[in-house]
């Protein structure tokens, strides 16, 4: 018997499942951050980790253990040479196949089938698969890029807040809710903002949106403006020759809303998760 081994490393946590060959979920595991950034060895420890989890939770022997056939999605593996150096990685399976964590939310979304998911959280990027070719549009890295992402949408409400103390705009309840953060001082904001990473720029979207959906001028007119970058995002992935577009990412649910009926007419249901990519990826085609 083949067992399967899905697993799904991002930004923020690991997760693994593995089956049976008739689909039947055996065993599951879940450790911390496992992008490529934090480093190859910790990357690896962490997806041992995760697999062992897996592995003794469905009480699989040696020689089953070698029987499996793993996916992994892993955050940062486009960086150079990180591929490369997967090929060092030792797990007792009888193969691994690695590919981006963009990839198998894609795989998972469309069963495996052809289609595009656009992410919206801190940042954003879609992930195409469409007439035998597998590809990326955007997510070039903040701020040059990640139009109608969180980190966006909070360097927009920053700059506006910025501005409100200055006096060069009125202030709204949402910038005295970003200034409220730093004492509303500019020095404190500033010293704030050299060290801030997209993430930290991302903390603030959940905020705009709370503003934007209580009639808050500015924080509509921010989100507005994301919703157009979305929209544009939506129109290039079925140009590029999608048959199907999912929007996935924490961003998503309240980004939905404020699109026109006619672009949400046009996406389509998440058929499975990022866990059921890496599946597909590792050759399950139950």
């Amino acid at each position: 018997m083949t067992f399967y081994l899905g697993i799904d490393a991002g930004g923020s946590n690991c997760r693994a499942r593995l089956i049976a060959a008739d689909g039947t979920v055996i065993g599951t595991g879940q450790g911390g951050t496992a992008n490529a950034r934090i480093g190859l060895e910790a990357l690896y420890e962490t997806l041992r980790a995760v697999s062992e989890q897996a592995t003794t939770a469905a009480g699989l022997s040696t020689e089953q253990v070698a029987t499996i056939r793993a996916g992994m999605g892993i955050a940062g593996i486009s960086r150079p040479g990180v591929r490369d150096a997967l090929r060092d990685f030792a797990f007792p399976f009888a193969s691994v196949t690695y590919e981006t964590d963009a990839f198998i939310a894609n795989l998972g979304a469309h069963g495996g089938a052809d289609g595009a998911i656009l992410i919206l959280g801190t940042g954003s990027i879609a992930q195409v698969r469409a007439g035998g070719r597998d590809f990326t549009i955007g997510g070039y890295g903040f701020p040059i890029s990640d139009e109608g992402s969180g980190a966006a949408l909070g360097l927009s409400a920053m700059r506006h807040a910025l501005r409100a103390l200055d006096g060069r705009t009125q202030a709204t309840p949402l910038s005295r809710a970003v200034t409220d953060r730093f004492g509303h001082d500019t020095a404190q904001a500033i010293g704030w903002m050299d060290q801030a990473s997209p993430r930290d720029y991302g903390s603030f979207a959940p905020l705009v949106m709370d503003y934007a959906e209580a009639g808050d001028a500015i924080a509509r007119s921010i989100v507005e403006d994301a919703v157009a970058h979305v929209e544009r995002f939506i129109e290039t992935i079925f140009e590029r020759g999608a048959s199907r577009c999912t929007l996935v990412g924490g961003l998503a649910p309240r980004m939905r809303p404020w699109l026109k009926a006619r672009t949400v007419a046009q996406l389509s249901p998440m058929l499975g998760d990022p866990l059921d990519g890496a599946l597909h990826l590792a050759g399950f085609r139950g």
